[in-house]
């Protein structure tokens, strides 16, 4: 497989060498052998690359959690100046783009809906278009492969930082083919272009092309925390741990008051096929319950084919309505710079699905309920898929 920064690596299109410009990307935009794109494309192309930008949780990854923001600041290794595009503003200003020509993407995405990732890759192109200025995406896989979709579209009125569009929870599109979705169905028009992979097949998670897996935020250590996080980040909109502040966010989760044995009979209700919860204990260093001892599970996908991790979560989150409904509370605003709606609301993308949750509305009548507008996304998607 070769990624889309190498193919640009070994053939640039010729018209953008006599044109100046700017690169997102952040610590897990590297090559086969680990470099990093922006040593790659300054040493490469000296003189065309002029300013760096980075994503959510800065650069080298190194804030935790949302609303923590980066400064801008200069890259030491390029000596290019780095615009944060998660600090004062979280688009590209005027001012940034105004040295450049061609703004280059490249971003590792996690292939759910709710990662900011694909939020500042819409937002630059609308900034883009509207300046002038090129989009080229140099694509990455979809680390979840890119051929099963799960969960309700997102209603349009709750769009937000953490919902640019009215995608299902997992989209099973890459951040090309996500540019080409927005540019178009957003009606945003720039002026675009995609360097497509080579060799890599939709039915291919990011562990079986060979690469090395460098986490592209600071909760995503490892492939299997990708698997599980399109459900498992729901929990961000609860009281519950989503295990942050261990070695394995979103697959431990848990708080001091959950009992693991009568989850365990609630769930029997429902079987949630290729996953086992393994019943166990941790104590958060950092973010909800720190210093304090949860009990809860431990999320062991056993079969990627029939898990379904936004299924699975939310008859997670029915159970607990169910059995702890002093205890167990949705988190209250703000939520990624949302000072009104409910995080949960935000995350899960209609505020009428966590009201059936409350009301005991079984979950497979829920995935029915959504079934219309699925395959009314998967029809869209078909016109942008790339592989």
């Amino acid at each position: 497989m070769q990624l889309g920064l190498e193919v640009f690596l070994n053939n640039p299109p010729r018209d953008l060498l006599k044109k100046k410009w700017g690169l997102l990307s952040n610590l897990a935009s590297v090559d086969h052998r680990g470099h990093y794109s922006k040593d790659l494309l300054r040493g490469k192309f000296q003189n065309n690359l002029r300013c760096l930008f980075s994503p959510q949780h800065g650069f080298w990854g190194t804030e935790q959690d949302n609303m923590v923001e980066t400064p801008d600041s200069r890259d030491p290794a390029t000596g290019l100046p780095l615009h944060s595009l998660y600090s004062h503003t979280r688009r590209p200003t005027p001012e940034s783009l105004a040295e450049i020509e061609v703004l280059l993407i490249d971003l590792q995405d996690v292939g759910t809906r709710v990662y900011t990732f694909i939020t500042s890759l819409a937002y630059c192109l609308e900034e883009a278009g509207s300046a002038g200025i090129e989009v080229m995406v140099l694509d990455r896989p979809n680390p979840l492969g890119g051929q099963t979709v799960e969960g309700n579209p997102l209603r349009a009125e709750m769009r937000s930082f953490v919902g640019v569009w009215e995608l299902p929870m997992r989209h099973g599109l890459t951040p090309g083919e996500l540019a080409l979705l927005f540019n178009r169905e957003m009606a945003i028009g720039a002026s675009l272009r995609v360097v497509a992979l080579r060799d890599w097949d939709r039915g291919t998670a990011f562990d079986r092309t060979g690469r090395l897996w460098l986490p592209p935020s600071p909760n995503m250590p490892t492939v299997e925390t990708a698997f599980v996080y399109p459900g498992q980040v729901l929990l961000e909109g609860t009281t519950i741990s989503e295990g942050r502040g261990t070695t394995r966010p979103f697959e431990y989760f848990g708080a001091p008051f959950l009992e693991p044995d009568r989850i365990k009979k609630i769930l029997e209700r429902f079987p949630l096929p290729g996953v086992h919860l393994m019943e166990t204990a941790f104590r958060p260093t950092f973010q909800k319950w720190q210093g304090e001892v949860c009990r809860g599970f431990f999320l062991q996908v056993t079969d990627r084919e029939t898990f379904r991790p936004y299924r699975t979560t939310l008859a997670l989150l029915q159970a607990l309505l169910e059995l702890y409904p002093r205890d167990f509370q949705w988190k209250q605003p703000p939520y990624e710079y949302e000072q009104e709606r409910m995080p949960i609301d935000l995350l899960i993308g209609d505020p009428a699905v966590r009201q059936a949750l409350e009301a005991g509305t079984p979950v497979a009548e829920l995935e029915k309920s959504w079934e219309q507008g699925l395959e009314e996304f998967k029809k869209i998607r078909e016109r942008y898929l790339l592989y």
